[in-house]
């Protein structure tokens, strides 16, 4: 039997115009369930009943294959039911999930006293300049817990943190430290790294037994320090206190990756220029502050968020962006210490919170997600 094409394609059209009508209808009544959520209170997110519709629905069907597409069908169906409630939800301000925030012109950078890991010559020092220009007072720590602190505790008004490099990847402790404190993004800033082996002066190649540097460090250089497996590579706190550490310790087996900063800093020569792999090595530094406070013209989000663990979880929390319109930038993921071999997701996405479509995601993920927290908007 020849099939005809054309007809086929006749009859799936007119099925799917039919099924666009039938959707619409089911889509009004949606508006009236909604309608009655607001007014009661109750959750737009009915989990067991929505299991059951499905397992019922898919019953109908009559092949194994059908049953299965029809649980996927209406699954899409009820989410996006539910995605046109969230959004009657959000358009009520009073109903937001949103905690309270300001909104300002710019950061402030006057009277202000900024905080960094590690010491002068370090890649973050280099940031805070780049953000907060070179008068800006300061203080600087040997740990990025220890910058958090003094944020949390008023010690000092912002942090620069790395949190990513284009090489190596997230800075694991920077991602575990935001969930941490309750401490928000507020701006970011980039720096070119060009990493240098430094060592004292007189000393050679041929003399390194040894050569400290920070775990991203070691990591970003590791093509330059393959060609060199004798030395010992030792993880240290900061690219700049590993240059110091060499320069006190005044000892010619020993070298440091950092920058050329660093070497005039401290006194070192630089025995090779430009070691890290990628030419085009880059860290991206956030800048934290204690306050909820996010510039008007900010069109970055950065969330956290957990979600149930179980098949197609993650998927629906990330709809939640897609439907909206929103441009999914980043997403990183850290083990939840409570539970083993489970993960919290961190997710950057294009946007204002002024928006209406990420205060819709926003809402989305908070109802379906079993955590939910708002890390900046800048």
């Amino acid at each position: 039997m020849v099939v005809d094409l054309q007809e086929s394609r006749k009859q799936i059209d007119e099925i799917d115009r039919q099924i666009v009508e039938l959707f619409e209808k089911r889509m009004d009544v949606a508006a009236n369930v909604a309608d009655y959520k607001i007014a009661t209170g109750k959750a737009v997110f009915d989990k067991e009943r929505e299991e059951q519709k499905i397992d019922t629905l898919r019953h109908l069907a009559h092949s194994d294959f059908n049953n299965k597409c029809v649980a996927e069908l209406f699954t899409q169906i009820m989410a996006m039911s539910r995605k046109f409630q969230y959004s009657k939800l959000e358009m009520r301000k009073s109903d937001s999930r949103l905690e309270p925030y300001d909104i300002v012109d710019d950061i402030r950078r006057d009277n202000i006293k900024v905080v960094y890991q590690g010491v002068p010559g370090a890649y973050s020092h280099e940031a805070m300049l780049n953000f907060f220009g070179n008068d800006v007072r300061n203080m600087n720590v040997d740990t990025f817990r220890e910058a958090m602190e003094a944020v949390s505790d008023g010690v000092a008004d912002y942090a620069v943190i790395p949190i990513d490099n284009s090489s190596a990847g997230m800075v694991n402790d920077t991602y575990d430290l935001l969930q941490e404190f309750n401490n928000y993004i507020v701006g970011e800033t980039y720096v070119k790294i060009r990493h240098c082996l430094l060592a004292k002066p007189g000393a050679t190649l041929k003399d390194i037994k040894c050569v400290y540097s920070h775990p991203q460090g070691l990591a970003q250089c590791a093509a330059f320090l393959d060609r060199h497996k004798d030395w010992h590579q030792k993880a240290y706190l900061n690219t700049a206190m590993s240059a110091k550490k060499v320069a006190e310790d005044n000892d010619i087996h020993q070298a440091a990756i950092g920058s050329a900063n660093c070497a005039g800093e401290y006194g070192l020569q630089i025995l090779e220029d430009g070691i890290n792999s990628s030419a085009c090595n880059t860290t991206r530094f956030v800048i934290v502050s204690r306050k909820r406070e996010f510039i008007k013209n900010a069109d970055k989000v950065s969330v956290c968020f957990e979600v149930p663990h179980k098949s197609g979880s993650l998927y629906n929390a990330l709809s939640h962006i897609m439907f909206n319109n929103l441009n999914m930038t980043k997403i990183e993921s850290r083990p939840i210490p409570e539970h083993n071999w489970e993960f919290r997701f961190f997710v950057d996405f294009e946007g204002n919170l002024a928006d209406p479509g990420v205060r819709n995601a926003l809402r989305g993920i908070s109802e379906e997600s079993n955590y939910l927290r708002l890390l900046g908007n800048y």
